[in-house]
């Protein structure tokens, strides 16, 4: 996939279900949000807050050119992490320690809709994030679910009711089934069952079914479940004794609360115990779980490891838990709608509770622990996806070890070996968890001089190179005492990290080539590389010719390991060394193969360094208005990800190669130029970066280049396809878009590779966005 298409990032989670009713509501919210720029739908639990927020969004996409975004902030607890994880949604990957502000400045000139869903136990946060964005950016439009207003000036609240349900019940069964309430339940009724029918006979108890429910639809889904088993008279006579408790001891609460409270809680009386149990213990997991993490974490006092499997089965049978399958890893994914998950906290006792986090957290350590030792591998990109989508776990497991006594060096374990993912796309917020760490955690253990190592190199990120020398002093005193050689060889390694990046390369250098040393005795070939790779960068700001040949170190030893990600980087430093030697050609070929590994796996610091860097070539080589578009162009591909994150040493290679281009054409063309290619778009500017030729602003995907040929031999169709291959998308979604087989769609890429004279589909993707800049 190409990270360059904006459908990758502004794609809404799929819908699972069909969607039922709701012309009404659908039709209200548009008209507030032609009128308003923040409208949020309330309403009690399971009322279809989310869908009615995700299809409202669908509907209205075309209206926002820059897309539309959905935030999910159910498995967020910490306010203060809010404008990072809004900004981390929008794909703005590198900010300042004011965060809100430099969101508010990204979105000044944005016209965009923002579904924020789950605000209820943030709305004090919310209502500060929105307010100021929506006061920077004037076409901004936000769409919030939550059972409480935000109180934000210009809110405009609809207060989503249940489903409509027959007053009449005489009515004739094909005139009461029109109703939303009756028509929702048939149809999951019919989706779990295809013989069940509404008839005459049973239409009054499926009429007083949904009225008992008071039209809600997840409590309709979970009691259309049983009617697989169950007849609706015979789900009526359950229902009532649930009624009946919750209502004795609680006469002054909600009813339709009630109704939910009661379908959910019928719902777990019908599972078996070990599903009850299983339901209770998945309420740990935030953001979802696989099959892996359900076994390690909850078998046991119980439930016996084979029983895990069925039991979690049973759970998706009765739409407890919903599933999600990984087409192109071939993995599932579960997840449970936060009103379930929340019932089963309740479930779990105290005890019970902290053994299960305690697992919950071991699983994350060991997971964090394996992203460590198979980083520098050919599994790299993979575990970048693999730990985004655990992201919610990893937080909820570093907030129980920071909230409970005696676990805060767990903390540091499972935050230090995933400081390159924190790096990158999740900068402060790793910083801000690995700091708690170790301000709690002050006893000078493995955990402790591993967790001030990890802070440091974050810290240098952040340009706060006295902070990390500071912890780099302790961390290597640390590892003195206790004789930790790769500790002490990571203490090196980052103190000529800081050194070259406050401006000192001279003094990095000594400090690199013992930390290569050591790694390479210690068989450490990550720590070897990364070595390798910074001395090359110190050598290519002392303009010393042996940088070229130190980087070709870099990328043989990335490409040994198979490690994609680090060749990329490798490759970066490469072009860096050739251009400041004079090479252009070499350099830029260097800076573009860069750029076709980052794309596939979407990382758009690398995709942004690349960019810059051939912007520098162009104007060495070439400075005319190409070039100065290309700084432009530089400067868009930045804004994608928040802004340019180079740090200061890197800024004066700007600043020169601006001063070339503007010496050789004049101020008048160079801004002019500079201003296009400013205003290109993500895709536009790679293809520019990518090709010799201007990149064509008006290029669309469903159209071939100029002239009746399309690129590579390919057939018309072939094109189509892998314009959509380049776009991330997997044979399934293509069949789907196309409206074809998904079969067809495999032997259409199968075709697409062999004439390209390709290997896979990451070669592919990146050939067609070179073809798209020509």
């Amino acid at each position: 996939m190409t990270i360059v298409k904006s459908e990758i990032h502004k794609a809404l989670p799929p819908e699972l279900t069909s969607f039922v009713g709701r012309r009404q509501e659908l039709g209200e919210i548009r008209q507030l949000l032609s009128g308003s720029r923040l409208v949020t739908l309330t309403g009690v639990g399971g009322v279809g807050k989310t869908r009615l927020a995700l299809r409202t969004a669908a509907t209205v996409r075309r209206a926002f050119p820059d897309g539309v975004w959905f935030i999910e902030l159910a498995a967020l607890n910490d306010p203060q992490l809010l404008p990072h994880t809004v900004a981390s949604a929008l794909d703005l990957h590198h900010l300042s320690q004011a965060p809100l502000a430099d969101l508010a400045e990204h979105l000044q000139d944005k016209q965009l809709l923002v579904v924020l869903d789950n605000c209820e136990h943030l709305t004090d946060a919310c209502a500060v994030v929105v307010g100021k964005l929506l006061a920077a950016a004037p076409g901004l439009h936000v769409l919030a679910t939550s059972r409480h207003v935000l109180g934000v000036e210009g809110e405009q609240v609809l207060a989503v009711p249940p489903l409509s349900m027959p007053r009449d019940a005489a009515a004739p069964a094909g005139a009461v089934s029109h109703y939303e309430a009756v028509a929702l339940l048939m149809d999951r009724a019919r989706a779990v069952d295809r013989e069940f029918q509404f008839t005459e006979e049973n239409r009054d108890m499926v009429v007083e079914l949904c009225r008992r429910l008071d039209g809600l639809p997840l409590a309709l889904e979970l009691a259309a479940v049983w009617l697989r088993t169950l007849s609706p008279a015979e789900i009526l006579e359950r229902l009532a004794d649930r009624f009946e408790l919750l209502t004795s001891g609680r006469r002054g609460g909600p009813a339709r609360q009630h109704a939910l409270e009661a379908a959910v809680a019928w719902s777990f009386d019908l599972c078996s115990p070990e599903e009850q149990l299983l339901w209770a213990r998945l309420s740990v997991f935030s953001g979802g779980f696989d099959l892996e993490a359900v076994e390690e974490v909850c078998a046991g006092e119980g439930i016996a490891v084979p029983n895990v499997l069925p039991a979690l089965a049973g759970l998706v049978d009765k739409s407890i838990v919903g599933r999600e399958h990984d087409m192109e890893h071939g993995a599932s994914w579960y997840r449970m709608l936060e009103t379930i998950r929340q019932y089963g906290a309740r479930r779990l006792s105290p005890r019970d509770a902290c053994a299960i986090r305690l697992r919950h957290r071991e699983r994350y350590r060991k997971l964090a622990a394996a992203f460590a030792a198979e980083f520098f591998t050919p599994d790299q990109a993979e575990w970048y996806v693999r730990m985004s989508r655990e992201h919610g776990n990893f937080r909820a497991a570093l907030d129980f070890c920071l909230s409970e006594p005696g676990e805060a060096a767990a903390a540091l374990d499972i935050a230090a070996p995933l400081w390159p993912w924190w790096h990158a796309g999740h900068l402060h917020e790793g910083y801000r968890y690995l700091l708690r760490g170790l301000e709690l955690a002050t006893e000078p253990t493995h955990s402790r001089g591993y967790g001030l190592f990890a802070t440091s190199n974050l810290a240098i990120h952040l340009s706060e190179f006295d902070r990390a020398l500071a912890l780099l002093a302790e961390a290597a005193a640390l590892a003195d005492r206790s004789g930790d050689e790769l500790l002490s060889a990571r203490v090196k390694q980052c103190q000529g990290h800081a050194q070259l990046h406050s401006g000192h390369p001279a003094v990095a250098i000594p400090l690199l080539e013992a930390a290569r040393e050591d790694s390479r005795r210690l068989g450490q070939p990550r720590d070897e590389w990364r070595n390798v790779h910074l001395h090359s960068l110190a050598l290519m700001f002392l303009g010393d010719l042996r940088a070229e040949d130190i980087s070709r170190q870099a990328v043989e030893l990335a490409e040994e390991h198979g490690a994609q990600s680090s060749k990329g980087w490798a490759l970066w430093g490469l072009g860096l060394a050739q251009w400041r030697a004079g090479q252009y050609e070499d350099a830029t070929r260097s800076q573009r193969d860069g750029i076709r590994l980052f794309l596939p796996m979407r990382n758009l610091n690398g995709v942004s360094v690349c960019v810059e860097a051939l912007a520098w070539c162009a104007a060495s080589s070439c400075p005319d208005e190409r070039a100065a578009r290309l700084l432009g162009a530089s400067e868009a591909v930045w804004r994608t990800i928040g802004g340019n994150a180079s740090q200061a040493v890197y800024r004066q290679f700007d600043w020169d190669s601006e001063e070339q281009v503007r010496s050789a054409i004049g101020d008048r063309r160079f801004d002019a130029a500079f201003a296009e290619g400013a205003a290109y778009s993500a895709d536009q500017a790679v293809a520019l970066a990518l090709s010799a030729a201007p990149a064509d602003r008006g290029t669309s995907r469903a159209q071939a280049p100029p002239g009746s040929a399309t690129p590579g031999g390919l057939t018309r169709r072939e094109w189509e396809i892998a314009q959509l291959l380049a776009e991330g998308l997997s044979n399934k979604d293509i069949a789907a878009r196309l409206v074809i087989a998904p079969r067809t769609a495999e032997t259409h890429v199968e075709h697409i590779l062999t004439k390209l004279g390709f290997t896979s589909r990451t070669q592919a993707s990146a050939w067609v966005v070179e073809q798209q800049g020509r």
